[in-house]
């Protein structure tokens, strides 16, 4: 007779091994893609996976410590939550650690929960396939689409070419006919009628004639006076870095705001350009290219190539994570933007006494094409970049207009106290717009203010 009670102790014992088994697997694994975003948000600035930064490479920390020191994950947790408390519990790696790395203290994380922490550990055991770059096809298409374009171009060289060969041989025929002509008796006699029609001509429409040469240096004076007020001009002008920079990487993609790098901008005349202690640190630590963006025609490759240019000029040793004082050299960067030295142009008054009224001033003539920040008011949405190049012309006519146009933020407790008098007298002498006081009216047209 079958015994259903043993069968059924069975069963239950199978199940629930089944079940421990299950949730000791998952609580031991963690979520390795939740652990990536952890990751990234909280140990990228001195770890990598796969070599050391700051600290140690991380991929298989969990099993490297496991087989060298004998220590499992508990220590970890108590590591990763509060490494200077268990320094000073006397552990010994904990110590050894901190020793070997230069005594670089670490952060702790008692934000994290135990979970949190397995999720990290779980990534570094067993990182997730990197996702396809969103943009890694678009060289491709690119260089796809160049193609045609630059076959269309020879043909129209080839062209011309052809049209211009044709008109030379026509010249050519011709000079050969009056050569011809020369050699007959009747080119005296041509020549002589033709000077007679032409000086009768002359005199009867000599006005007309002098009218189109009046026209003619009229046209010509224009043009010459045109072309001597747009010398100095160089709106579109983007030359070539000696290191390539992506504003769209930094500013656009990232989103690091403007003054972290042009920190003088707020503060000073002029927005310098960073020194490269300032690329170093982010780029300390960040030793390559991993962002998703590829501008079209480069690869991560080429990114990577670019960052090791800072290294060079700075003497970093990567491996050592060092400076080594030897082969420094400074970066010759080619200026974009420069005033004459005839014209005073103040970036922190602009950058805070008149963000604000910049903004909305922009904002108002250009409601398709709004702005967040007030630097992209004159040099354009340097986020979307990837090579800057001057957005405006920068003329004195350009600064005026922008002056007559701009309205005094009157929200600012300062501005209102400070131009109240002004205010009331324009209310009273323009009621129709509300007595609004634009930069021009506090002498923003003064010469004096730019040129002294």
């Amino acid at each position: 007779m079958i015994s259903w009670r043993k069968h059924y102790k069975k069963g239950l014992i199978a199940i629930g091994l089944l079940l421990s088994t299950s949730a000791s697997i998952y609580g031991q694994d963690g979520d390795p893609k939740n652990g990536e975003k952890l990751f990234k948000a909280n140990c990228t600035a001195c770890h990598a996976l796969d070599k050391q930064v700051v600290g140690p490479a991380l991929k298989g920390v969990v099993e490297r410590l496991k087989s060298e020191q004998g220590l499992d994950k508990e220590w970890l947790h108590k590591w990763i939550k509060n490494n200077k408390e268990l320094r000073a519990s006397g552990d010994k790696y904990a110590n050894e650690v901190f020793e070997k790395y230069n005594k670089t203290e670490m952060q702790v994380f008692p934000n994290l929960a135990d979970k949190d922490i397995d999720d990290i550990l779980a990534f570094t055991t067993n990182p997730p396939a990197p996702e396809p770059a969103a943009d890694a096809a678009k060289p491709a298409t690119d260089a796809t689409t160049a193609a045609p374009a630059d076959k269309t171009t020879t043909n129209i060289v080839i062209i011309s070419l052809l049209a211009i060969a044709a008109l030379l041989v026509w010249i050519l025929v011709k000079l050969r006919q009056l050569v011809k002509l020369g050699q007959s008796e009747d080119l005296a006699g041509l020549n002589e009628s033709r000077v007679r029609s032409f000086s009768e001509i002359y005199e009867k429409y000599h006005y007309i004639g002098k009218g189109l040469l009046a026209i003619l240096a009229i046209l010509a004076t224009y043009g010459v006076w045109n072309w001597i007020m747009w010398i100095g001009v160089y709106k579109g002008y983007k030359p070539d870095q000696p290191i390539y920079f992506s504003h769209k990487i930094h500013a656009g993609e990232n989103k690091i705001d403007c003054q972290l790098c042009h920190s003088s901008a707020k503060y000073g005349k002029v927005s310098e350009i960073p020194s490269m202690n300032v690329c170093m640190n982010c780029h300390r630590t960040i030793s390559e290219y991993n962002g998703k963006y590829l501008e079209p025609g480069k690869d991560k490759a080429f990114y990577d190539g670019e960052i090791k240019k800072i290294y060079e000029h700075t003497g970093w040793d990567a491996e050592k994570q060092q400076y080594t004082g030897k082969n420094t050299s400074p970066v010759e960067w080619t200026r974009i933007h420069n005033m004459p030295d005839f014209v005073y142009f103040n970036h922190s008054q602009h950058v805070v006494a008149g963000e604000q009224a910049i903004i909305n001033s922009f904002n108002k003539k250009n409601p398709d094409n709004k702005i967040d920040v007030v630097c992209k008011a004159c040099h354009g949405k340097i986020d979307t970049m990837n090579v800057v190049q001057m957005a405006n012309d920068f003329t004195m006519g350009w600064c005026i207009e922008c002056h007559r146009t701009t309205e005094v933020d009157m929200n600012n407790g300062y501005n209102k106290e400070y131009f109240k008098n002004l205010h009331e007298k324009l209310k009273k002498q323009y009621p129709k717009d509300g007595g609004k006081i634009t930069v021009d009216a506090i002498g923003g047209l003064e010469c004096g203010k730019c040129h002294y």
